[in-house]
């Protein structure tokens, strides 16, 4: 507690601090600051109504940043993103964008670090031998809020247990976060909002970016190394970029104060060791000034360790390794303006995800002799196709129409070790096969028609209704399990409306004063996984199994209280229905569980979100949550929702007091959340954090930055999930060139 008071002491000290001196020094005169430009063809509809702020002074803003084209100039516009730290950008439904430079000056390398520094939204490692990052989106979780590149759906066809960790941020231009309210027109899925990562663009003739990062532990032992590259050219007719991202960390370091157990000793964290890399290729015509055509390749690749739980009994836990996690995507987009009024714009794309787990007998990973061992492969792919037009009468009403397709197909095999087509020892060897699952298959189509109207009573006024009806085909569903082999489910199709309306009121006649309310009533599918997978004979299926639903309010005020600062303030609930939880099944074995629709939720809070530039040296913000979920759960009396604290809090100040040098300290506090032991139905709440960070950048000249900082600086040990202690302090060196 002495540790906690301490660190929470300084940590305040550091930015009042900075506050006084920076109000006591003389002006400085302005800096111009280059973002990424963002693709507006991959922004999705809620982002995209937001208010332009460009970067640079000749550039012409997208609402996130903007892009950085052309010659500087001395003199930057009211509304440019030049302060010493990045504004915060928030849309009429209640949305979050995350820019670039806000990931930068941060240092928030991957998805799941950067989503924590928006309000409502949280990530944390789910724990087990899976080694994943979720994230919540105040509340929602993976299952319940889509990923989307580009707006092109990133899913795991058998069971979207997306790694979030996986993906990283250099190359993203925005994070757009609908939250509670994602558009009908964005396509199925957004029960509880959505994720959308937008790729950059190039903005000037000849560009080109290149980073390093590299990281250190607590007591200056080497972590590992990103590295970040981009080059592109803009055209009058054409575009063309080529950019890739790549990382390899040995691992990371325990706070000091960690105490050594039989499973986890003093140091490196086992197993933590993590790499990623990413390529993504873009042409694009331009043949106007209204229509774009563009054809963009990207993939990724993983491969990472799997911690153990520090407490429990090493022979009660599993030791997997991920070899290869890959995701390929190769999509066109396009929008054509018709007349002076309308417009049609296209998706058409192709996926590819593989991924494999090796589980070996024990935790020195080179022993596959029992049924315990297993090499698991899945390989799926998914083809799509989306068509929207829309069309303006008059300054009166928009009419916006859209038809979506997808086909998700999954494919799995196993190869299995001790244990033969009997099920039995006989013949068996070590680290040889000894029995081969066949592969087995499942087909599903997606459709979905949605329309949204936008009505405009007055200029000043937006009345927004949008509706959609959603159905999946089941093709083809299979499982395997012994003695029986191979089971070929009856398939089961399953339809939905959505439904949703929204009102903005600009009271000002712009869109730095508003007052906005929505609702959205919309349905998230059940998984494969969730209704046929035996989860290696630990549950059974449920071919039944029906979508959940939510119902989401939002009320929501923004104004520009003040020259240079802005406030945002959203009350949000959520009415969950048919949640689905996993149910003790004791008639078909002990600890074997099913999906059943059991449970109904309450999700009630509230986000604050602050920013203030007293000075064109000096600028501070941040938000604050608050939120409460309550679920009922019958069948699970001590049932408790994980992962979300009921506090969260970011705060952040900068300060100029040269114009090469920007100081950056910022502070994360949350409160406790619900955990559940592993492997049982048992609760208790842990994950109280107060964590201080620190950037420094230093400006060469035009071109060259160097970077220097620090995070969790007072080192504090931390567990957000049972058993999974968070990493402690770590410092990073970084450089950026930009021609």
């Amino acid at each position: 507690m002495t540790k906690y008071l301490t660190s929470t002491s300084l940590s305040g000290s550091l930015l009042l601090a900075l506050c006084a001196s920076a109000l006591a020094q003389t002006v400085l005169p302005p800096i111009e600051i280059r973002t990424p430009k963002a693709f507006e063809l991959g922004q999705i509809k809620v982002g995209e109504r937001r208010l332009a702020t460009p970067t640079s002074p000749t550039s012409q803003g997208n609402g996130a940043g903007g892009g950085a084209g052309g010659a500087s100039s001395s003199a930057a516009p009211a509304n440019a993103d030049n302060a010493p730290t990045p504004k915060q950008h928030t849309d009429a439904f209640g949305g979050y964008t995350i820019t670039n430079r806000q990931i930068e000056t941060f240092a928030r390398d991957t998805l799941d670090r950067a989503v924590n520094i928006a309000p409502g939204v949280n990530a944390e490692t789910t724990g087990s031998a899976r080694n994943e990052q979720n994230i919540y989106v105040r509340g929602f979780d993976r299952w319940q809020v889509p990923l989307t590149v580009d707006g092109v759906r990133v899913m795991l066809p058998v069971d979207n247990r997306l790694d979030f960790a996986r993906f990283m941020t250099p190359d993203i231009a925005e994070a757009q976060i609908a939250k509670g309210y994602a558009s009908v027109l964005d396509g199925p899925g957004g029960m509880g909002g959505q994720i959308n990562l937008v790729s950059r663009k190039p903005s000037r003739e000849i560009e080109s970016e290149f980073r390093s990062r590299v990281e250190f532990g607590r007591d200056g032992t080497y972590q590992g190394v990103q590295n970040y590259g981009f080059v592109g050219t803009k055209k009058d007719l054409y575009y063309a970029q080529l950019s890739g991202a790549w990382q390899k960390f040995d691992g990371w370091l325990l706070p000091a104060s960690y105490v050594s157990t039989p499973i986890q000793g003093w140091g490196f964290r086992n197993q933590s060791y993590t790499q990623d890399y990413s390529v993504n290729a873009k042409v694009g015509v331009t043949p106007n000034a209204t229509d774009e055509y563009s054809l963009t390749f990207s993939r990724q690749d993983g491969d990472k360790g799997a911690p153990f739980h520090v407490s429990q009994p090493i022979n009660t836990q599993n030791n997997w390794k991920w070899p290869y996690w890959r995701v390929q995507n190769l999509y066109f987009l396009s929008k054509t303006k018709l007349g002076d009024a309308s417009y049609v714009k296209t998706r058409g794309y192709w996926s590819k995800y593989e991924n494999s787990i090796l589980a070996f007998d024990n935790f020195g990973f080179f022993n596959q002799a029992t049924p315990k061992s297993f090499d698991s492969h899945y390989s799926d792919y998914a083809l799509g196709a989306e068509v929207e037009a829309g069309t303006q009468f008059e300054d009166i009403d928009t009419l916006k129409g859209l038809f979506y397709y997808r086909l998700d197909t999954h494919t799995e095999w196993q190869n299995n070790y001790g244990t033969n087509y009997q099920g039995k020892p006989k013949g068996c060897v070590a680290n040889v096969p000894c029995s081969f699952q066949p592969v087995i298959a499942s087909l599903e189509d997606t459709y979905s028609v949605a329309i949204e109207n936008t009505f405009h009573p007055r200029k000043d006024i937006d009345i927004v209704g949008g509706f959609s009806y959603d159905w999946r085909h089941l093709r083809q569903a299979q499982g395997f399990a012994l003695p029986q082999g191979t089971i070929t489910y009856t398939p089961k199709d399953m339809t939905a409306p959505n439904y949703q309306g929204a009102v903005i009121w600009r009271y000002n006649g712009t869109d730095a004063d508003r007052l906005y309310f929505n609702v959205s009533d919309r349905v998230r599918y059940p998984t494969l996984f969730e209704r046929f997978s035996t989860r290696f004979g630990g549950a059974t299926s449920n071919p039944t199994l029906q979508p959940e639903r939510a119902i989401n309010y939002d009320l929501g005020w923004s104004t520009q209280f003040a020259p240079n600062a802005r406030l945002t303030v959203d009350l949000f609930h959520s009415w969950v229905q048919n949640l689905i939880q996993n149910v003790p099944m004791p008639i078909y074995g002990p600890n074997v569980t099913q999906s059943q629709n059991v449970g109904a939720g309450r999700f009630t809070g509230a986000e604050v979100s602050v920013d203030y530039e007293p000075r064109e040296d000096f600028s501070l913000g941040g938000n604050l949550t608050v939120m409460r979920r309550r679920v009922y759960a019958p069948y699970i009396p001590t049932f408790q929702p994980i992962g979300v604290p009921d506090i969260k809090l970011f705060l952040y100040a900068g300060y100029r007091p040269i114009p090469e040098i920007t100081l950056t300290p910022n502070i994360e506090i949350a409160s406790s959340r619900w955990t559940a032991y592993q492997n049982t139905q048992s609760y208790y709440r842990t994950g109280a954090y107060f964590l201080t960070n620190f950037n420094a950048d230093y400006q060469v000249n035009n071109n060259f930055k160097v970077t220097v900082g620090v995070r969790n600086l007072f080192d504090q040990l931390y567990v957000l999930t049972d058993g999974f202690p968070e990493p402690g302090r770590s410092m990073y060196l970084a450089v950026k060139a930009t021609f």
